[in-house]
């Protein structure tokens, strides 16, 4: 592998000459396509991710990655007929990782347009078709079989990024960084992320089922590698609601839900049966549910999502959102710092969180834990910060 490779440009088009560059060699190869910094913050953010939650968890991983923020997580469980039906994807791409990579592009299908996905096993060719069918910047993996390659060197008029990571490389112990003529550094954050970190329950309810362990590790990795302030719910292995970088934790919590009611809304009986104009693309159509089920479009953007539809269809009431949101198998809401106030809580609640995790030493953790207690939820205390900058 080379020392050093020249970037197409820094985080911006006019920031040349860019280069990135190793004291050894470098832990990646570029299969295909040319990068540039922002698309090697996302891909080795987002390798690390996927990496530590198959580590964490024995099943293969996927993320989508935007901003060096994921915009979606998922693990390799299958999904039913209603998942399908609002996430449409043709069976034949349903490998493991094609399925892991569905699941993360479903949690925030705006967000991941134009993304780079990650994967934590050799990509196989479903999951490159899986892959081909979304609007993509890139994607890195550990592997690539030869008929996923060539599928992933078509995208983007054979323009389409595709890296190829060194599995067993490992970074020191140190990081670096400079910012304006200083450089900084510290530690780098190899701080094990296990079940042990849940064994501090300080709620009346303690009970934490499995599949919640597993969930709450799903979050606390994925937030391990979230710019902060950030939290996370999750569902069945997938992260379907992400806030991220927020100054303000309720912001984040708020950010969140909403995208973790919108992932659920979209599986509505009556959004599953809406029918679009034909001639639509996957994002147009991604865009016209998302109008659908907004309550705050502007004037301009209600004449828009309307053009979406042959005739307009009848809006979801109030009464109906809250009846739906309630059938939400409970999620597991994550905290990537203490939750300063019981909004956090209340909020997390209203969209369907049962299991938390956070850090824990707020002046008000009592406050935090009488809230949970109202609710009926479990709350563990990690005792460990995952800021991410």
């Amino acid at each position: 592998m080379p020392k050093e490779i020249r970037l197409r440009y820094g985080l911006n088009p006019h920031q040349t000459p860019a280069r990135a560059f190793a004291s050894g060699d470098l832990p990646f190869t570029v299969r295909n396509g040319a990068p540039g910094m922002i698309n090697l913050l996302d891909a080795l953010n987002a390798w690390q991710l996927v990496r530590e939650l198959r580590q964490v968890t024995g099943h293969p991983a996927a993320a989508s990655f935007k901003h060096v923020s994921p915009a979606g997580v998922g693990l390799a469980f299958a999904v039913n007929e209603q998942f399908l039906r609002a996430y449409p994807v043709p069976r034949e791409c349903l490998s493991p990782l094609g399925t892991a990579y569905t699941r993360a592009r479903s949690a925030d299908r705006i967000s991941t347009f134009g993304d780079i996905a990650a994967f934590s096993d050799t990509v196989d060719e479903r999951a490159a078709n899986a892959l081909r069918r979304e609007v993509s910047d890139g994607c890195i993996a550990p592997g690539y079989d030869p008929k996923a390659l060539a599928i992933l060197s078509r995208k983007k008029d054979g323009a389409y990024l595709v890296l190829e990571v060194d599995p067993s490389y490992q970074p020191g112990p140190t990081e670096t960084r400079d910012v304006f003529g200083v450089t900084l550094e510290q530690r780098r954050n190899d701080h094990a992320v296990d079940a042990s970190l849940l064994r501090n329950v300080v709620t009346k309810e303690t009970a934490l089922p499995e599949r919640h362990v597993r969930d709450l590790l799903v979050g606390l990795i994925t937030l391990k590698y979230t710019q902060s302030n950030s939290v996370a719910f999750v569902l069945d292995g997938t992260a379907i609601g992400i806030g991220a970088g927020q100054q303000s934790r309720i912001h984040c919590t708020r950010l969140a839900a909403q995208k973790a009611e919108l992932w659920w809304l979209r599986q509505h009986p009556r959004v599953l049966d809406l029918t679009l104009r034909a001639d639509l693309s996957r994002p147009e159509r991604d865009n016209a549910i998302d109008g659908f089920l907004r309550d705050d479009l502007t004037p301009p953007e209600l004449v828009a999502w309307r053009t979406a539809f042959d005739r307009e269809p009848q809006r979801l009431s109030a009464d109906e959102r809250r009846e739906w949101l309630d059938k939400i198998t409970p999620l597991s809401y994550v905290s990537d710092a203490f939750l300063p106030f019981r909004d956090n809580v209340d909020r997390a609640r209203a969209a369907g969180a049962k299991y938390v995790a956070q850090p824990g030493g707020s002046a008000r953790d009592a406050e935090v834990i009488a809230a949970c207690d109202e609710h009926g939820m479990v709350m563990a205390f990690t005792g460990v910060r995952l800021f991410h900058h």
